[in-house]
């Protein structure tokens, strides 16, 4: 039985130190400290017989006791074949968090720079996946769903031309307005007809669609597709032998090219009828006249880059939205992000693809 009793130097221990043993000596050591009168004190451990690693955490905790009390405690007179195990059972010593080293400008540089390498390879590679996997769909139609088309086309087409042509019909009606607040003082208001239709078909029709649908149809698609990723299903498809991209990617892709231009043409329609009623409303301009200045004004070259315009936009609405829904991480947040990071990337993309094709259609060579 192990015992704890004071002395003129401290304290000594005898007997077994085990987990069964020192259950009830910390308040006995405890009050037998308190009670000493000297502030120096030793721990006689000569008397003991049995130590396990109880023991030694019991035997290494006495000291922070003593001081608890004002006091000092040295342990002494441990068995000799007690020491080596004592010594190899250790307190963990403290671990402090290591200090994280300094990055330097360039580091940041290069961080940034191989973050935008790996970026853009990703979007190259994922471009050229499903360009030609969307060509091949046209001769291969396995591992698409039946009707997934259809369905894409009456979500991204259909329901977005209300609001498509309720917004071109607006920005007709401000173009003439504004236009006709110029010409006027010249006295070249039917002039403003040709300048809204040439306005509209080249430029105004299919970046304002393609602005609308981007901020429609692609944070749709990029919003359905991170949510597909974070619940597995991208995973589940490939787990049942199906390519995610063929599946998801390529009916939208399909989807967004064909009703993208048909928009564009509504969109056109819808802005010249705008620029139509306030031609006849505020410039008295008869609704013949200024629809036969209108279409002697535009050429055939006018709708082609306008058709051009709007397809670009679509190819790369598509593409970034479904790169944006790839590369999602997180969960819900991550999702907000995806669709966040889809429109303001499009929008960007159709700038440039706008700035390329007035460069290639209009720049004298």
């Amino acid at each position: 039985m192990t015992a704890a009793q004071s002395d003129d130097l401290g304290i000594s221990l005898s007997g077994p130190l085990t987990l069964k043993t020192i259950g009830a000596l910390p308040p006995d050591i405890r009050a037998l400290i308190a009670a000493h009168p000297h502030p120096s004190l030793r721990a006689e451990l000569s008397q003991i017989s049995q130590l396990d690693t109880s023991g030694v955490v019991f035997l290494r905790g006495l000291p922070a006791i003593a001081r608890s009390l004002g006091k000092d405690l040295d342990l002494t007179g441990l068995p000799e074949r007690l020491q080596p195990f004592f010594d190899f059972v250790t307190p963990p010593s403290p671990s402090t968090p290591p200090t994280p080293p300094k990055t330097t400008v360039l580091e940041k540089l290069g961080d940034r720079l191989d973050r935008a390498y790996a970026e853009t390879a990703g979007f190259l590679y994922l471009t050229a996946d499903l360009t030609v996997f969307s060509v091949q769909s046209l001769y291969r139609r396995g591992g698409i769903r039946k009707g997934s088309f259809i369905e894409q086309s009456h979500t991204i087409g259909a329901q977005a031309l209300p609001i498509v042509g309720l917004i071109l019909f607006l920005i007709g009606a401000v173009s003439a307005l504004q236009s006709a607040a110029q010409l006027r003082q010249f006295g070249a208001d039917i002039f403003v007809a040709d300048l809204l239709g040439i306005g509209l078909t080249r430029e105004l029709g299919p970046l304002m669609t393609a602005i609308m649908v981007s901020g429609r149809s692609g944070s749709a698609i990029a919003a359905e597709i991170s949510t597909m990723k974070f619940t597995e299903e991208l995973d589940a498809l490939q787990t049942m032998g199906l390519d995610p991209l063929r599946f998801v990617a390529v009916p939208k892709m399909w989807a967004m090219l064909l009703c993208m231009p048909l928009l564009t043409i509504m969109a056109d329609l819808l802005g010249i009828l705008g620029g139509t009623l306030v031609g006849l409303v505020s410039m008295d301009i008869p609704v013949t006249t200024f629809l036969n200045q209108v279409f002697s004004a535009l050429f055939l070259k006018d709708l082609l880059t306008g058709l051009v315009k709007s397809i670009s936009f679509a190819w790369i609405i598509t593409i970034i939205a479904v790169h944006r829904g790839l590369n999602f991480s997180g969960g819900a947040a991550g999702v907000g992000q995806a669709t966040t990071s889809s429109v303001v990337t499009s929008l960007f993309g159709i700038i440039i693809l706008d700035a390329f094709w007035g460069l290639v259609f209009y720049l004298k060579w």
